[in-house]
């Protein structure tokens, strides 16, 4: 997916600052990290490194003396390379995006056909914040050139933009990826993770609404452009790619994890010895099912933190079976004769679940059941980088629904709780990893865990729906 942070303070120079708060989004991607500051005296000063084989801190904590100046941006990429570094009728500014640009390869034959000039891949592909740059400066104002990129791009795109005047900061024009924004004494920040804040010393004092561009400096927060009035901010936030401290829209990831697990395991008659969680992001569920259930919460399965910090699975299906088993070590003590509980946040691939309930079958644990902090994922999302799926075949639901019924098959009856298709695609899936039973959260319980209507939450990958077209027509 990805994450942003921005930094400006009056006085102080914000490399520490926005060093520790770009640190805080690596759990949102593995692959690229950036940094860019501004100084009066020396201009821009950008760096950007790979992540695949190392931490964000090794690559620049040797760098941070040269990154001078009050005010600067970063992000951890799970895409392209960022910052990217541009001078045009607007004056210069860096970008970061967090953005999926559906339509990429259309928007650039007709910026070519306009005339504009584009870089390349060594691969090949489109350099996504570049193009959304070029849109940026076709624009006759920064604001008016950030709406070109709300109106043409088909998906979502948030974005800082760091100027000699100041942080620009705009949310997707449906709000599908958070920012916010905080403040200490002399100093202003905005982030896609909240949970960067409490240890700088930040508190949130505004979360920016879907379309809306704000100018930060260092004396306060300037609207450029108004909120719309929809919302769709994507529900998987919760699910899973968040951090538990942090906050989207005012809802704490932790408190909605654990609000529904306690829902399923109040509804849920199965009689278990112990409740677990699949580490990170199903323990925070575990823990709220084990109240709610009458049950111990026991630690079955433990992550090895010193080497394997949470990250995602690498696109190679080799190299993603060998880290799913390598980065999650079963305790055989908690498991022998006992009739164990799961609790995770989704079923993709499948891979995890499979290596996992092999093991623990064979560790000697009597019944392995497991509950998805989700519904099932049917569709494939067009709206963010989910994941590092190429199709809806990757997903596990998609090629048992195949197997069923065909290529062309309706799959909307599977996507409805508790239909005769539902029922049997779930069953199939349990069969499959060898599970006593299998049970995924229903969108009506994750949608009120959540505490915000559905209409603002895109729950697109679940039921195929979705409160507008691709088209953002109205934006």
């Amino acid at each position: 997916m990805g994450g942003l942070f921005g930094a400006i303070s009056k006085q102080e120079a914000c490399a520490t600052d926005l060093f520790y708060g770009v640190d805080y989004h690596s759990h949102l991607g593995t692959k690229r990290a950036g940094m860019a500051t501004y100084c009066a005296e020396t201009g821009f000063h950008r760096s950007i490194h790979s992540l695949e084989s190392t931490y964000f801190r090794t690559k620049f904590e040797s760098e941070l003396p040269k990154f001078k100046g009050n005010a600067g941006i970063g992000v951890i990429s799970d895409t392209d390379a960022q910052p990217l570094l541009m001078n045009s009728h607007l004056g210069k500014f860096a970008i970061v995006t967090v953005a999926k640009v559906g339509n990429a390869e259309e928007l650039c034959r007709q910026l070519l056909d306009e005339g504009m000039v584009l870089s390349e891949f060594s691969s090949g592909k489109i350099n996504p914040t570049e193009l959304i740059g070029t849109l940026i400066v076709k624009g006759k104002t920064i604001v008016e050139g950030i709406e070109n990129v709300f109106r043409r791009v088909k998906g979502s795109c948030s974005l800082l933009l760091l100027t000699e005047n100041g942080i620009i900061a705009a949310r997707d024009a449906w709000g599908r990826t958070p920012l916010a924004v905080a403040k200490k004494d002399g100093a202003y920040a905005v982030a896609t993770e909240t949970s960067s804040y409490l240890n700088l010393g930040y508190e949130t004092v505004q979360f920016i609404g879907p379309g809306e561009i704000v100018r930060i400096t260092a004396d306060g927060v300037e609207q450029l452009r108004k909120a719309n009035p929809g919302n769709q901010i994507c529900s998987f936030l919760w699910v899973y790619y968040g951090f538990p401290t942090s906050c989207y829209e005012g809802r704490n990831v932790e408190v909605v994890r654990n609000q529904c697990g306690y829902v399923m395991g109040k509804k849920d008659e199965t009689e278990v010895d112990c409740a677990c969680g699949i580490p990170d992001s199903g323990v925070g569920m575990a823990v709220g099912y084990a109240a709610g259930h009458g049950v111990p919460y026991m630690r079955a399965i433990n992550k090895y933190t010193p080497t394997w910090p949470r990250s995602f699975m690498p696109s190679d299906q080799s190299m993603r079976e060998l880290v799913a088993k390598m980065k999650l070590i079963p305790n055989r003590d908690v498991l022998v004769g006992k009739r164990v509980l799961f609790c995770d946040d989704s079923i993709v691939r499948g891979t995890q679940l499979r290596d996992n309930t092999a093991v623990l079958t064979e560790l000697g644990a009597k019944e392995v059941h497991m509950r998805i902090a989700c519904p099932p994922l049917i569709y494939a999302c067009p709206f963010v980088n989910f994941s590092a799926s190429k199709n809806e075949y990757d997903l596990i639901t998609r090629r048992i629904i195949r197997e069923f019924e065909g290529e062309n098959a309706d799959v909307r009856p599977y996507a409805t709780t508790d239909s005769p298709q539902y029922k049997r695609m779930v069953e199939e899936l349990a069969r499959r990893f060898n599970l006593s039973s299998l049970k995924f959260s229903t969108l009506e319980d994750l949608v009120e865990s959540i505490g915000l209507p559905k209409e603002c939450i895109c729950t697109h990958c679940f039921d195929g729906s979705s409160a507008h077209t691709l088209d953002n027509e109205n934006k």
